[in-house]
């Protein structure tokens, strides 16, 4: 009896790490057509310095055992495009969980702030009952529904003015983060090819979005500071 429990175990690990290889396989060939529709490069191979390159992005920072895989590169609508799976792994031994998520990067054409928008969760409820971090906006329906964090809330302020509002509330729901010289969007699960679309689609929304005057303000600063 015990031999067959154990033949049985055997044989569900190895339908279980069968059925993940097959879906890594069609995964892997769907983003590599994905790609090539749009003339991107691509890659299946792992890049272990990705979040070194993207330090502000902490999701990329999360854990151990981290590497980007199924990476896309390329040009859209005159932006520099790269988006990517990405695996880590938290705890160890029995406590071991791995981790995948998907992530859209479009470089910004003006040297951005931080700025951080997303889907608000019952912990950040707590968290505002003592007063903490979130950022809140005249919209009530807005403030209900994400989290927003910047270490300027000027900054927070003049980038989600009411026609942005509006626009992330009809929005499909991402992370969305803002560093100086990138907005990324993302995910804590892989993306669909339809899920990378609306991921382009609403970073390009919000560089479409930023004010005039947030834009001249940006620019000047950077001729002041050489960039």
């Amino acid at each position: 009896m015990d031999g067959l429990i154990i033949v049985l175990a055997i044989g569900i690990v190895g339908a279980v790490l069968l059925f993940t290889y097959l879906f890594s396989l069609e995964r892997t060939k769907k983003m590599k057509a994905y790609a090539a529709a749009r003339g991107w490069d691509f890659t299946p191979d792992k890049d272990k310095g990705l979040s070194g390159r993207y330090p502000a992005f902490k999701c990329l920072s999360r854990g151990h055992s981290r590497w980007a895989y199924n990476i896309m590169q390329g040009s859209r609508d005159g932006r520099d495009v790269t988006a990517f799976d990405y695996h880590y792994v938290t705890g160890h031994g029995k406590n071991r969980q791995v981790h995948n998520l998907s992530a859209l990067v479009i470089q910004s054409p003006l040297a951005l702030k931080p700025l951080y928008i997303r889907p608000e969760n019952i912990f950040d409820k707590v968290s505002d009952f003592f007063g903490m971090d979130d950022i809140d906006f005249e919209s009530a329906e807005f403030s209900r529904k994400f989290f927003v964090k910047s270490p300027e809330k000027r900054w927070a302020y003049d980038v989600i003015h009411q026609q942005m509002m509006a626009y992330l509330l009809e929005a499909p729901s991402f992370h969305i983060q803002l560093d100086a010289a990138a907005v990324m969007v993302w995910r804590s699960k892989r993306f669909s090819e339809q899920d990378f679309e609306e991921a382009f689609v609403l970073i390009q929304g919000i560089l479409e979005r930023l004010p005039g005057y947030v834009k001249k303000r940006l620019e000047d600063t950077a001729v002041q500071t050489g960039d």
